[in-house]
C-alpha cells in the first residue's frame, strides 16, 4: 500500500509527466509549422515517450492501492523564436523533471518505501539520458550557429535519433 503522502506526490509526477507530453507536442507542432519535419518528428516522438512514462506511473499507483488521478494540465507555450529557443528549453524542463524525480525517490527514502524507491530508479536513469541527450542537442545547435546548411543537416540527423529512440522503446 501507498502511503497517502507517496501517492500525491506520484500523482504530482503523473500531471508532470502529462504535461511534458504536452509540451513536447507542442514543441513537434511549432517545428512542423516551420518546415522543420526532422526535429518535428523527433519531438512527436519525444511526447510520445513521456505519455509512456505517464502510463508507467499510473498503472503503479493503481496496482499499489492507490489511485492514479488524471488532472487539469498547464497548457504548453505554442511558439517559439527559433528552434534553438525551443531546445533551449527542452533542455531546462528535462532539468525540471530530474529534479522532480529525485524529490519523489527522497520522499519514498523518508517513508521507507523501498518498493516504490526501487521502482522510481528507472526513472532516475531515464532522466539521466534525457538530460544527455538534451545537451548534445544543444551542443550541436550551438555548433551550427546561424548556418542554414547546417541547419538543414541538424534537421535531417535529428530525424535518426526519433527513429533510433522509437525503435529502441519497442
Amino acid at each position: 500500500m501507498l502511503s497517502k503522502n507517496i501517492e500525491t506526490a506520484l500523482n504530482n509526477q503523473i500531471r508532470i509527466e502529462a504535461e511534458s507530453s504536452q509540451t513536447y507536442l507542442s514543441m513537434a507542432s511549432w517545428a512542423e509549422t516551420h518546415g522543420l519535419e526532422g526535429i518535428s518528428k523527433f519531438m512527436y516522438a519525444q511526447s510520445e515517450e513521456e505519455r509512456v512514462h505517464m502510463l508507467k506511473l499510473v498503472k503503479y499507483v493503481n496496482e499499489r492501492g492507490g489511485h492514479a488521478k488524471v488532472s487539469e494540465l498547464k497548457a504548453p507555450k505554442i511558439s517559439y523564436g527559433t528552434f534553438k529557443e525551443m531546445f533551449e528549453e527542452l533542455y531546462q524542463h528535462e532539468i525540471f523533471v530530474s529534479d522532480s524525480i529525485n524529490q519523489l525517490v527522497h520522499i519514498t527514502f523518508d517513508e521507507k518505501d523501498y518498493a516504490t524507491h526501487n521502482f522510481l530508479q528507472w526513472y532516475v536513469a531515464e532522466q539521466i539520458e534525457e538530460e544527455a541527450q538534451a545537451k548534445l542537442i544543444l551542443d550541436k545547435i550551438n555548433l551550427i550557429g546561424d548556418d542554414k546548411g547546417g541547419l538543414y543537416l541538424f534537421d535531417r540527423d535529428i530525424q535518426q535519433i526519433a527513429v533510433a529512440s522509437a525503435a529502441a522503446a519497442k
